[in-house]
């Protein structure tokens, strides 16, 4: 028998219990200290977990449209290495890699890229990023073509040198993201390249609702609810 539940369809579990595994989800609980909470099998939750994070990338899919202004970071990422002979960082074979623009103290965007060649990063920069807005990166060489794009105002901090800032010109924000993201994943102990992009999206949200000081338990259920009424 299947209970009415607003924030999943044919949920087995009543409201108040997904209230607390939407509860202990936003509080970053692990999927074993939750089922013991809960008394429910780890698989269980873990399939719950699974879900929320669903939930959370089909938000972020409907938002990818916005365009963000003002005060631009971007930088580019590189996750779960495989080890090869003589190369490192960038160069290291088997990487994720991960494209992010942040809008300071408001909202970071992520967008997995098959590589970072300016004819990768430069279309998605002029599709999110106003042309009003100011733009601070590092000397990488695909940001050479901003020039082209029009935007006049493009701040640059060279990294090799050991200049992280300039007064305001810097991209401290989008790399304590690219931090946070690799610590927090670090806790699962490996997590499948098919399901990087939940937990990328995941890290995002959170900590999106920390930059614009939302409460994020209060903001997943709303999403829940909203996932629910359109499918």
């Amino acid at each position: 028998m299947t209970i009415k539940n607003p924030y999943r369809k044919n949920a087995k579990h009543s409201r108040q219990k997904t209230i607390k595994l939407i509860e202990y989800f936003c509080a970053d609980l692990t999927a074993t200290n939750t089922s013991k909470l809960l008394w429910l099998r780890r698989s269980t939750v873990n399939n719950w977990y699974n879900y929320f994070r669903e939930v959370i990338y089909w938000y972020s899919e409907n938002e990818k449209n916005e365009v963000l202004n003002w005060t631009i970071e971007m930088d580019e990422s590189y996750f779960w290495p495989t080890r090869v002979k003589w190369k490192r960082w960038r160069w290291a074979g088997g990487k994720i890699k991960v494209f992010g623009l942040l809008k300071r103290e408001w909202k970071v965007y992520t967008h997995i890229v098959d590589d970072v060649k300016a004819s990768t990063l430069l279309p998605i920069i002029r599709w999110k990023v106003g042309l009003w807005s100011t733009l601070n990166t590092d000397k990488f060489r695909p940001y050479d073509g901003l020039v082209d794009l029009w935007y006049k105002k493009h701040h640059r901090v060279n990294h090799w040198e050991n200049e992280f800032a300039r007064g305001k010109q810097h991209i401290n924000w989008i790399e304590s993201f690219r931090s946070y993201c690799k610590r927090r994943l670090a806790k699962f102990n490996g997590v499948s390249k098919e399901k990087f992009a939940l937990h990328l999206k995941e890290c995002e949200f959170r900590f999106n609702c920390w930059l614009s000081k939302e409460d994020i338990y209060t903001k997943c259920k709303k999403i829940l609810k909203e996932y629910v009424k359109n499918f």
